[in-house]
């Protein structure tokens, strides 16, 4: 049996991790069927999910770092990781205030995870989750997260006592959530971000006593009404809290108990769009963009902090709330939803599904632009953002086709790749994943893809175009280290090909050179120039006269990335 832990340390925090996204997995359908509140769209479990996983990765991400060390992590880096990777992969309103609940926690938690330091993070999360909420409202996942942190305020000095009183507490609020906000009461159920919260503390309590918490029975009075097939009405549990049981749910809205009384209401005259994105801005630039983005809509909530933020907002028009994020500072990964053509609000008419289409992971705008072109669907991936599988999943959808070509372009994605393609093979998309490792390998396989013909032949033909093209990429070693190539001190160029350090050298032009030549020298007919934002057009004139002078025969194609991690990234076929 696996060692408790006497504070939540490093191993703690994994562990919570991985036991809250299988919880949220398990009750994600329950979780959409009973969101009403603020907008019945139907996706607060999906989004509660996405959100964690992207916690989850990055809190493995820090562990895999470490895998060849004798000790594990340091508490302060997992639960940063934990928070960063909820921020940066946050969806949804829920979403959005789960990811600043776990930053309130890891703001005190990174100090220490004794029961001390647990009870005041509760308090600080509560704190910052109300703070980001531009107009709070009792009886949501706010109110869940306050009654927590109050249950924890007692004399318990072990953990395992602290973490099962916040679990209680937060268990007693969610059942009052009906009493305290009226669109729940009538609909007969509790708050889904509330209770995907329970599912996250219920977690907790898994990771630091090595025992589920009692989640109640699965039948009798403890039931919500939910949505199954179009409108009929089946029991749900919600976590074993008893809650009235008010009118059925027809695709996520109450029937026969009147209108909601949530400003959200479509047939009221709600925002017709939910805009998302992550922004990079100061605290005073923020300041501002709080205020103008609450004149433009409803259900505002900016989260997150030191340079980095994640912003939720509906709004009528779109365009201005984006608008306001380029003005405040430097907006991204920016995502707008519909809701009368894209929520659960409306019997929703799609057009039929394309035969197929190509989802592919670029590494910067740039690269997203040309692919788009090209008629793929895109996955950005930032500098140190990796997208999860859900943001994979989710642009299969949005590719809407029965035939998908997935090539995720780094070795990384591989796993996560896979398990997105698993996912949507179960909701009868056929999916071929491409195994390519670098964007040049994917720009190489898209050029070749061939909608017209058979699907196995072109997944045949893109794979052994992708295989054909060998891949390079320039970056700045940040400290000095042994590589292939030798000992490198920071602020070395590498020059990386297939994925080794194979040069050394000491600027970008110069290291470009070196690796061109090493590269064309086992032959090869086109090479493909991928330029970071901060490399100029003159380097690549250079580079491609360097080319045209040493090898006749190849050809040259330059591409802007934008902003991207590597300055330069190269292809050869």
């Amino acid at each position: 049996m696996p060692q408790l832990p006497d504070d939540l340390d490093a191993v703690a925090v994994r562990t919570w991790c991985s036991l809250a996204l299988e919880a949220l997995g398990r009750e994600r359908a329950e979780i959409d069927a009973i969101n009403v509140y603020p907008i019945a769209d139907g996706d607060t479990g999906t989004n509660l999910y996405l959100t964690v996983e992207s916690a989850a990765a990055a809190v493995e991400a820090v562990f895999a770092a470490h895998e060849t060390g004798t000790t594990a992590p340091a508490t302060a880096d997992a639960v940063r990781a934990m928070a960063h990777g909820a921020l940066i992969g946050a969806r949804g309103n829920s979403g959005t205030i789960l990811a600043q609940l776990l930053r309130g926690m890891a703001g005190v938690l990174a100090d220490g995870g004794d029961a001390a330091h647990l009870r005041l993070a509760l308090t600080r999360a509560a704190a910052a989750a109300r703070q980001a909420v531009a107009h709070p409202v009792e009886g949501t996942v706010l109110t869940v997260a306050t009654a927590a942190a109050e249950a924890a305020q007692g004399d318990e000095r072990e953990l395992r006592a602290v973490v099962s009183a916040a679990y209680g507490g937060a268990r007693a609020a969610l059942a009052r959530t009906p009493e305290q906000l009226a669109v729940l009461g009538r609909a007969g159920v509790v708050d889904a971000g509330g209770r995907g919260l329970v599912a996250v503390l219920g977690a907790l309590v898994e990771a630091v006593t090595g025992q589920a918490p009692v989640r109640g029975p699965r039948t009798g009075p403890g039931k919500a009404a939910a949505p199954v097939d179009g409108g009929s009405v089946v029991g749900l549990p919600v976590g074993g809290v008893p809650v009235p049981v008010g009118g059925a749910l027809v695709k996520g809205r109450p029937v026969g108990e009147g209108p909601l009384d949530c400003p959200e209401d479509l047939d009221g005259g709600g925002p017709a769009f939910e805009v998302i994105y992550l922004l990079e801005a100061g605290d005073e630039q923020v300041d501002r963009l709080r205020t103008r983005l609450d004149a433009l809509g409803d259900s505002l909530v900016v989260v997150g902090g030191d340079g980095l933020w994640h912003v939720h907002v509906h709004v009528d028009d779109a365009g201005a709330a984006v608008e306001a994020g380029v003005e405040a500072g430097r907006p991204y990964r920016i995502r707008i939803t519909h809701f009368a053509t894209e929520s659960g609000h409306d019997v929703r008419v799609q057009a039929e599904p394309a035969q197929r289409a190509v989802v592919v992971v670029v590494p910067g705008d740039g690269l997203a632009g040309l692919c788009t072109e090209a008629g793929a669907t895109t996955v950005i991936a930032r500098p140190g953002e990796p997208p999860a599988s859900g943001e994979l999943v989710d642009a299969i959808r949005r590719a809407h086709a029965r035939e998908v070509v997935l090539l995720p372009n780094d070795a990384a994605l591989r796993h996560t790749a896979a398990a997105a393609a698993e996912q949507a093979r179960t909701e009868g998309v056929r999916v071929a994943l491409v195994p390519t490792r670098a964007a040049v390998q994917g720009i190489a396989a898209l050029a070749v893809h061939e909608p017209d013909r058979g699907f196995d032949e072109d997944v045949v033909a893109m794979t052994a175009a992708a295989g054909a093209t060998r891949y390079a990429e320039l970056a700045v070693a940040e400290h000095r280290s042994w590589t292939m190539a030798g000992i490198c001190q920071a602020g070395d160029i590498l020059g990386l090909i297939d994925g080794d350090v194979a040069v050394i050298g000491a600027d970008v032009p110069a290291t470009a050179r070196t690796v061109l030549d090493r590269m064309l020298a086992a032959g090869g007919e086109l090479v493909t120039l991928v330029l970071g934002e901060d490399v100029p057009d003159a380097m690549a004139d250079a580079l491609e006269e360097h080319v045209r002078e040493g090898h006749l025969a190849v050809d040259t194609v330059v591409y802007r990335g934008g902003h991207q991690r590597a300055p330069l990234l190269i292809g050869v076929e």
